[in-house]
């Protein structure tokens, strides 16, 4: 018996390190394409930071230096507007999936179409945008742009919302609704609460999604070499810009071309980086 006891005991050992391997050599087989495409990115890009990367815009072409300014800001801008549209519209339905339309056909129907968003290509969108905006307006506008990155946003916020609704408890909503609170109130003070950082994630999760989209934004926003901040021009963006510049045969642009890419990565992980921290510090936690 004791032999028997020693023979489980080293088979169960055995299976826990060989789960354990897997574990971890998945998670190395995750992070490895990431860490090598961020280091490579800064082998080749990190020699063309400079401070006129960041304050200049373009030069000519057979002009030494310049940078990618006007770019950065119409990035800014361009998310901006995006995330003014797909994060309100994207919580709202998801709330609504959630909440209110369970078991609905317009629910269904919502459900539905989010799913076939997601999987849209972006050009496809960037095309649709450009048939109900630009070509009405007569010209490329950031506005336009914006419309395109805020649509792609709609899905995956929407979706992840509605997840994160559907895992608080029953119990938090029906101790609300005991206490004369309104369900309306009740969604909106104690269960969006309770799933803000989830829903949260799912917001940086598509603003990360639409950051290095490059297609619909050939078809809306066009591009501009110079200094844009009206949502009724043409504007420039980052990766519009790498787009462009690593199409060029001049080594010049491919040099600002790696720069930008470099820059663009670290903003997006900055940026979902500094969400994170926040929230588990506690600002953004849905419990009180």
């Amino acid at each position: 018996m004791q032999s028997e006891h020693r023979l489980r005991s080293r088979i169960r050992a055995l299976s826990d390190g060989a789960a354990t391997g897997l574990a971890v050599l998945s998670t190395l087989l995750v992070v490895a394409p990431l860490v090598a495409i961020f280091v490579y990115l800064i082998y080749r890009g990190a020699s063309s930071i400079s401070l006129a990367f960041f304050t200049d815009v373009p030069k000519p072409v057979g002009e030494p230096g310049g940078g990618m300014a006007n770019a950065i800001l119409g990035s800014a801008i361009l998310l901006g507007v995006g995330s003014l549209i797909g994060v309100p519209i994207g919580i709202s339905g998801g709330i609504f999936l959630a909440e209110f339309g369970r078991g609905t056909k317009l629910a269904n129907a919502i459900r539905f179409t989010a799913d076939v968003l997601n999987g849209v290509p972006s050009i496809v969108m960037g095309i649709a945008v450009y048939s109900l905006i630009v070509v009405p307006q007569g010209h490329f506008s950031a506005f336009s742009g914006g419309v395109a990155l805020g649509i792609m946003m709609i899905p995956t916020v929407c979706r992840t919302t509605e997840e994160m609704l559907l895992m608080v408890p029953n119990a938090v909503r029906e101790a609300a609704l005991a206490l004369g609170v309104p369900n309306w109130r009740s969604v909106l003070a104690i269960t969006v609460k309770t799933a803000s950082p989830g829903i949260i994630t799912g917001c940086m999760l598509a603003f990360a999604r639409v950051a290095g989209e490059t297609a619909p934004l050939i078809f809306t926003a066009f591009g501009n070499v110079g200094w844009s901040a009206r949502l009724d021009e043409p504007i420039s963006a980052l990766p519009l810009q790498i787009y462009v510049y690593a199409l060029s045969p001049y080594d010049e642009w491919h040099r600002l071309a790696w720069a930008g890419s470099l820059v663009l990565i670290v903003l997006i992980v900055l940026a979902v980086s500094l969400v994170r921290y926040v929230t588990s510090r506690g600002v953004l936690k849905g419990a009180s």
